[in-house]
C-alpha cells in the first residue's frame, strides 16, 4: 500500500512539474511525459509496467471523451459534421484496410483479417493527443475538425477491430460490420442523448455547486457502461451525454455550478491525460522484451515506420477530398449569396417591425449576413409567404430563423477558408495515443505474433506523437495556415456589444420602492444571456466571441449574488 501511495505522489508531482514546465521550453507536456516515461522505464531497477487496457478503455478516456465534448461548440461541429463524420468514419476504415493490406503482406503468416485488425488499431487519432494542436494557436476551424474527428473516430476503429477479430477465426461479411457500426451508434446515441438530459434534469435542482460537480464526475459512467453492456460503443454515448450536456448547462445550471464544475473538470483533464502519457512511456520495456524473447529483431520497426507513412499518405489523400468538396462548397455559396440576400429582403417586407418579430429587442442586429440553403428555400424566400393567422406567423418566424442559420452558415465558412495550408495541419495533426496502445493489447492471446503486432502499435503511437507533435509547430510557422482576423474579431465584439447594450436598455427599471439594484442587473444578465443563446442558435457570432461574453455575464451574476448575500447577512 505505502508503494503505490508513493508511486501515485510521484506520478502526480512529475505531471504537475511537466505541466509547469512545457511552456517554458516550448515543448508539448504531454511530449514531455512519454519521453519521462520512456527514460524511466530504460532504468534497471524500475519493474516492468503493465496496465490492463480496459482501464484506459472504460476507465480514463470515457471522462475525457465527455470533457471534451462538454466545451465543444455544438454550432461549430454541426457545420463541420460532414468533415467530422468522413474523417471519423470512412478515413479510418480506408487506412484500416490499407494497412490490412500492407501488414498480411509483409508479415509472414499473417491474414488479412489480422492485417485489418492492427490496421484499425493504428487508425484512430487520439483525442488526448489533439491538445498539442490546441496550443500552437490555429484556426478554430481546425481545432473543430481535429477534435470531432477524435471523439468519434476510436468507435468506428473499435467496432472494426472487434469485426476483424470475428473475421480472422469464421467469415464475416461486409453487411454484418455495417449493421453492427449503425447498430452501436444507434444505441450509444440514444442512451447519450437520454443520459444527457437526465443529467440536466437532475442537476439543476441540486443546490450545492460541490454535490453537483461530483455527480457531473458520473455521467462519463452512466452513459458508457450500459451502452457497453448492450453492445453499443460506450465512447459514442459518453462523447454524445456531453454535447447535449453542454449545449443545454448554460440554460440550467446556475454560473457558479458551472464554473465550479470546469475548473474541477480541468483538473480532471490535467491528471488523466498526464497518466495516460506517462504510461505509455512506463510500458515501453515490458512491450520490447516480450518482442525481444520471440526474436522478431527490427523487424517491428521496419513494420511500424512503413505502417506510419502509409497512414500519413492515406490521411493525405483524403484530405485533398476535403479540399475541393470545400471548394465546391465555397463556389455554391458564393453563387448563392445574391439569392439569399434578396430572399430575406423579401421577407422583411413582409415583415411590419423585424425586430420584435425576432423576439427581442436587438434581435434585429443578429439576422444580418447571407446565409445557405436549397435553392427551393430560397426561392420560396423569393415568394414571399404570407402568414395569416398565429401558425402562418410561427411558419414564417422558423423561417426567417432558418434563413438566419443559412447566412451566418455561409459567413463562417466564407470567413474561414479551409485550404492547402489548414489541411497540411490537419493531415501532421492526425496523431495516434493511447487509444492505439490500449486497443493493441485487447488482442487475444491467440493472436498470430501477438508481441510484435502490440510493439508495432506502440512504435507507431509513440513515434507519431515525437515526430508529428514535436515538429507541429514548426510545419505551423511554416505554411502559415489562416487564423482569426483581429480586426474581424473586433468588429465582431463590437456588434455583440451593441447587442447586448440594446438589451439592456429595454429591460424596465423597477417600480418597487427601494428596488434593489442588483435584481434589476440580474435581470439584465438574464435578457443578455438568452439574447446571446438565441444568437448562438442563429450561428450569429464566433463560438470563442460567445464563450467570452458568456463568462463574463456569468462573473458579473456571480458578484451580483455574493453582493447581495452580504447585504443580506448584514443586515
Amino acid at each position: 500500500m505505502e508503494t503505490f501511495l508513493v508511486i501515485a505522489v510521484l506520478a502526480l508531482v512529475v505531471i504537475a512539474a511537466a505541466s509547469a514546465l512545457a511552456p517554458k521550453i516550448g515543448v508539448a507536456n504531454p511530449l514531455l511525459l512519454v519521453i519521462f516515461g520512456i527514460v524511466v522505464s530504460l532504468v534497471s531497477v524500475v519493474p516492468d509496467v503493465h496496465i490492463e487496457p480496459e482501464w484506459i478503455l472504460a476507465g480514463v478516456l470515457p471522462p475525457l471523451l465527455y470533457s471534451a465534448s462538454v466545451s465543444m461548440p455544438t454550432m461549430d461541429f454541426r457545420r463541420e459534421f460532414t468533415a467530422i463524420g468522413g474523417l471519423s468514419v470512412v478515413l479510418v476504415v480506408g487506412s484500416a484496410v490499407v494497412l490490412g493490406l500492407f501488414f498480411s503482406w509483409v508479415i509472414p503468416g499473417l491474414s488479412l483479417a489480422w492485417g485489418i485488425a492492427l490496421g484499425a488499431i493504428i487508425s484512430p487519432t487520439d483525442a488526448v493527443a489533439t491538445s498539442i494542436v490546441k496550443r500552437i494557436g490555429v484556426s478554430s476551424r481546425v481545432v473543430t475538425m481535429l477534435e470531432g474527428e477524435s471523439l468519434l473516430n476510436d468507435a468506428t476503429a473499435l467496432v472494426l477491430l472487434r469485426s476483424a477479430v470475428a473475421g480472422a477465426a469464421a467469415s464475416v461479411s461486409l453487411w454484418s460490420v455495417v449493421g453492427s457500426f449503425a447498430y452501436s451508434v444507434a444505441i450509444a446515441s440514444v442512451i447519450g442523448v437520454f443520459v444527457g438530459w437526465a443529467n440536466l434534469a437532475v442537476r439543476s435542482r441540486v443546490e450545492d455547486p460541490t454535490v453537483n460537480t461530483v455527480i457531473s464526475f458520473t455521467i462519463p459512467f452512466i452513459a458508457s457502461v450500459p451502452a457497453e453492456m448492450l453492445g453499443a460503443s460506450g465512447l459514442v454515448a459518453a462523447v454524445v451525454a456531453g454535447l447535449v450536456t453542454g449545449r443545454g448547462a448554460i440554460k440550467r445550471l446556475s454560473p457558479s455550478h458551472r464554473i465550479a464544475e470546469e475548473q474541477n473538470w480541468k483538473t480532471i483533464e490535467l491528471v488523466l491525460e498526464g497518466v495516460v502519457f506517462l504510461l505509455m512511456g512506463l510500458e515501453l520495456k515490458a512491450i520490447v522484451a516480450h518482442s525481444i524473447a520471440e526474436d522478431h529483431g527490427f523487424s517491428p520497426l521496419l513494420y511500424a515506420l512503413g505502417a506510419l507513412a502509409i497512414t500519413l499518405l492515406v490521411r493525405m489523400a483524403y484530405v485533398g477530398v476535403l479540399l475541393l468538396a470545400s471548394r465546391r462548397r465555397t463556389e455554391r455559396h458564393r453563387d448563392m449569396r445574391p439569392r439569399l440576400d434578396a430572399a430575406q429582403k423579401r421577407l422583411d417586407e413582409h415583415t411590419a417591425d423585424p425586430a420584435a418579430f425576432l423576439g427581442g429587442p436587438g434581435a434585429a442586429a443578429q439576422r444580418r449576413g447571407p446565409g445557405r440553403g436549397r435553392g427551393s428555400d430560397v426561392q420560396r424566400g423569393q415568394q414571399g409567404p404570407q402568414p395569416r393567422g398565429p401558425r402562418g406567423a410561427r411558419t414564417l418566424e422558423r423561417f426567417n430563423a432558418r434563413l438566419r442559420r443559412m447566412g451566418a452558415d455561409i459567413d463562417y465558412f466564407m470567413s474561414k477558408p479551409f485550404g492547402w495550408r489548414e489541411g497540411s495541419v490537419v493531415v501532421w495533426a492526425g496523431m495516434r495515443g493511447a487509444v492505439t496502445l490500449a486497443a493493441a493489447q485487447t488482442l487475444p492471446a491467440d493472436t498470430p505474433h501477438r508481441s510484435m503486432l502490440i510493439l508495432v502499435a506502440f512504435i507507431v503511437a509513440v513515434g507519431s506523437l515525437l515526430l508529428q507533435g514535436g515538429s507541429l509547430g514548426w510545419v505551423v510557422r511554416r505554411v502559415k495556415p489562416s487564423v482569426e482576423s483581429p480586426v474581424e474579431q473586433i468588429a465582431e465584439r463590437r456588434r455583440m456589444l451593441t447587442l447586448l447594450s440594446e438589451v439592456a436598455d429595454a429591460v424596465p427599471e423597477s417600480t418597487e420602492e427601494g428596488a434593489a439594484r442588483p435584481s434589476r442587473a440580474l435581470a439584465v444578465i438574464e435578457a443578455q444571456r438568452a439574447a446571446l443563446l438565441d444568437a448562438r442558435n442563429d450561428g450569429t457570432y464566433s463560438a470563442d466571441a460567445l464563450t467570452n461574453a458568456l463568462a463574463v455575464l456569468d462573473a458579473d451574476q456571480i458578484r451580483l449574488e455574493m453582493r447581495g448575500e452580504a447585504s443580506d447577512a448584514h443586515e
